[in-house]
């Protein structure tokens, strides 16, 4: 069927964006970025990277149509790794804007759930 790899992804990255960033919020944690280390920073750096690749060699899909998100988010992924692990310290220094933050968080919450709502509806028969 159409898009069954998109759905099948997007059933898994839909609940994992919308869990992971509602958890990073500021009022959930709010000394979560204050004390961030090097190590740790380079550490997730390393599976955002690994996750992100595995998700575009098997859907580095650009269509007019929702599974374009998946792509999108692979690939955004894939750079906020690579400065994760190219610059763990300066990574840490970035995000004193919480306003910046906090505008981005919406934003994937939000594509977390485009993606749950199509990765979980049924199809038309």
């Amino acid at each position: 069927m159409k898009f069954d790899n998109s759905k099948k992804i997007a059933c898994i990255l839909g609940p994992v964006l919308i869990v992971m960033v509602t958890s990073e919020l500021r009022f959930w944690n709010p000394s979560l970025y204050n004390d961030q280390i090097a190590p740790l920073v380079y550490l997730s750096g390393i599976l955002i990277f690994t996750a992100s690749l595995a998700i575009l060699r098997s859907h580095n899909l650009w269509t007019l149509h929702w599974p374009v998100l998946i792509t999108l988010v692979a690939w955004a992924g894939l750079l906020l790794g690579l400065v994760r692990i190219f610059f763990p310290q300066r990574y840490k220094v970035q995000f004193k804007n919480d306003d910046m933050i906090l505008s981005v968080e919406i934003l994937l919450i939000l594509i977390g759930s485009i993606l749950t709502f199509c990765g979980y509806r049924k199809r038309p028969q």
